[in-house]
């Protein structure tokens, strides 16, 4: 049980994360900007259903949820009940851009969509799933909930819908 993963630029964030001795905000910001502009797009094939596409993307974040560390928002339609995975591809774009980009998902401007050919060639693709795959052709790093992976030349991501029980209060 996951609320998100990403494989990508998050995912070598959370990597130097970790090895650091300071935590906190500051340092995650800090390993962001550095990372921000060392970053190149890595090279995936993604698999929905019946139709594949291969992207050069930034990163690419899969959320049951739509919200993580600190109350950032990647996914704004992200529910951890409707049995869907939202899915944001971050794609190569103008590095001038990209943070404008991002700011405009996290806002909510960026609506959800039917994966279709058209909507490939967008900088940002968001959309929803209940099952992909993944191939990452360049090995890019992958996290789970912030927590640095082992990394995969494939996944395979699925929800498994009522198998997870919550008790609360």
């Amino acid at each position: 049980s996951c609320m998100l993963s990403g494989i990508g630029f998050d995912a070598k964030v959370a990597h130097d994360f970790s090895s650091k001795a300071m935590r906190g905000l500051l340092t995650y910001t800090t390993q962001s900007l550095i990372n921000f502009f060392k970053a190149q797009p890595y090279q995936f094939e993604i698999t929905i259903e019946d139709f594949s596409f291969f992207t050069d993307a930034f990163f690419i974040s899969i959320a049951n949820s739509n919200q993580f560390g600190n109350n950032f928002t990647i996914a704004p339609q992200a529910s951890l009940n409707d049995g869907l995975l939202d899915i944001v591809v971050v794609q190569k774009m103008n590095k001038a851009k990209l943070p404008f980009a991002i700011l405009k998902q996290i806002r909510g401007n960026n609506k959800l969509e039917e994966l279709v050919e058209e909507v490939t060639k967008k900088n940002i693709l968001y959309f929803q799933t209940s099952s992909l795959k993944i191939k990452n052709l360049k090995h890019a790093p992958f996290h789970i909930d912030g927590e640095p992976q082992e990394t995969s030349d494939e996944f395979q991501i699925d929800i498994i819908k009522d198998c997870f029980d919550l008790i609360q209060p």
